[in-house]
């Protein structure tokens, strides 16, 4: 296994290299951009890691939506918008950015740790001999983020003013493979940032994150996806499956089922299962928000079709949700 990932991170280093000297260092050249020389191969190897996951999503998930889907399209335009959502966000953009900003913070942070004698935390260093071999630390990081992932997505829904953002998200009532990815810009900000710091703080390395990343946002597609893939009863406890995150997302159970909703596991379901959110009902329900829905169930409340539309309509909603808590305080 790990001979096979080393050898897959060779092959994208090589083709990394190629691409900056071939394509990106001349067009650097020519704009007279050579200051952000290394900031630019940094961001090529996200950029190359966002590529081969969404050809797989495309090779692998897509045949599986048309062969065995749970619900068949009512209109397949509302779902083209969340592909725009899908290669910005997996080209890493957001993520390399807070990285790369955060990266000289934490050095600095780290250095005064050490000169006043403060232990460094590098979780990675927690059983010698057993923590640091490579797979286990992968592992360890995976469910440090995943647990902080869990708790990171029921305060969107806790919060009036986050869920608006987040609220963008859940408004898609077709879900697919790029659903995943669909998210106020926000929203997406402060969670790259937020991960970002904590996986410095906890002494995850660069190479590390792009792979952590890549891993969550794969199976995270695979959660959204609009096909019958069972896990059973043993792997369903083991990893969020379709049936599962689908409920999440489900009108009337999602974000009422619960008090704040159910399901919120991002990668792991033990989560849910230890804090009591959990709910393994596996029917298909209809996704969206209630009050998407006409009256008197809803009040047919437009999300926006278009990128910019849905950016833009989270903003009055916003508004609405601080002038209410405001008025409510006084």
């Amino acid at each position: 296994m790990i001979d096979l990932i080393n050898t897959l991170q060779d092959g994208i280093a090589q083709l990394q290299t190629w691409l900056y000297v071939d394509v990106a260092q001349p067009l650097l050249f020519a704009l007279g951009l050579m200051g952000y020389d290394e900031e630019t191969y940094d961001a090529l190897y996200w950029v190359i890691i966002g590529m081969l996951q969404i050809v797989v999503m495309y090779a692998v998930l897509r045949p599986l939506e048309a062969l065995r889907p749970i619900e068949p399209w009512q209109d397949r335009k509302a779902t083209r918008v969340d592909i725009l959502y899908t290669w910005i966000a997996k080209l890493g953009v957001y993520n390399m950015l807070f990285f790369m900003l955060l990266q000289p913070w934490f050095d600095r942070l780290q250095s005064l740790m050490a000169i006043h004698g403060i232990p460094n935390i590098q979780l990675d260093g927690f059983w010698p001999g057993l923590s640091d071999h490579p797979l286990v630390s992968f592992l360890i990081y995976l469910v440090v983020l995943d647990v902080a992932g869990y708790w990171y997505h029921r305060w969107q829904h806790r919060f009036g003013v986050w869920w608006e953002l987040h609220a963008v998200h859940h408004s898609q009532r077709q879900m697919s493979l790029w659903t995943d990815d669909r998210n106020h810009v926000l929203d997406t900000v402060i969670e790259a940032g937020f991960f970002a710091a904590l996986s410095l703080f906890i002494g995850v390395e660069p190479g590390q994150y792009v792979v952590l990343v890549a891993v969550s946002n794969v199976l995270q597609s695979v959660q959204h996806v609009n096909a019958r893939l069972p896990f059973g009863p043993v792997l369903e406890r083991l990893l969020v499956s379709p049936s599962f995150h689908r409920r999440h997302h489900a009108i009337g159970y999602g974000h009422e089922g619960t008090r704040y909703g159910c399901n919120f596991g991002v990668l792991l379901p033990w989560w849910d299962m230890l804090f009591r959110t959990a709910s393994w009902d596996t029917t298909p329900e209809p996704t969206g928000i209630r009050d998407q829905l006409p009256a008197p169930e809803g009040h047919l409340r437009d999300y926006g079709r278009g990128w910019w539309a849905q950016q833009f309509r989270a903003i009055p909603r916003i508004a609405m949700r601080m002038r209410t808590t405001l008025g409510g305080a006084r």
